[in-house]
């Protein structure tokens, strides 16, 4: 079953929308071919003062492999705090690019 994972990070008062958007970009490469990843989007918000992702992946399994310690480390040290990490089930998908609804088995 695919899952969705949120991803929060408090971001320091010094972070702009255009610091976030480049330290977003340059971190990008880093996602592309992660097995079990589908799909990720970044999240920043000015008022809350929080960055992000939420993360599409084939199972839960892909997600806890991709959040181990390294990981939480890497983001600690480039944004200087701790990462919370939800993850739900993704039981019903809406894909309009793709024209379907998907459900899991």
């Amino acid at each position: 079953m695919a899952v969705t994972a949120i991803v929060r990070i408090p971001l320091s008062d010094g972070m702009t929308r255009e610091a976030a958007r480049a330290a977003f970009e340059a971190s990008a490469p880093r996602y592309r071919g992660i097995r079990g990843l589908v799909r990720k989007y970044y999240l920043f918000s000015e008022e809350a003062r929080t960055g992000g992702g939420v993360y599409l992946f084939a199972s839960r399994e892909d997600a806890e492999r991709l959040y181990d310690d390294a990981w939480k480390a890497n983001i600690r040290e480039r944004y200087g705090a701790d990462p919370s990490i939800e993850i739900f089930e993704s039981p019903v998908i809406v894909d309009n690019d793709a024209g379907a609804i998907s459900v899991a088995a």
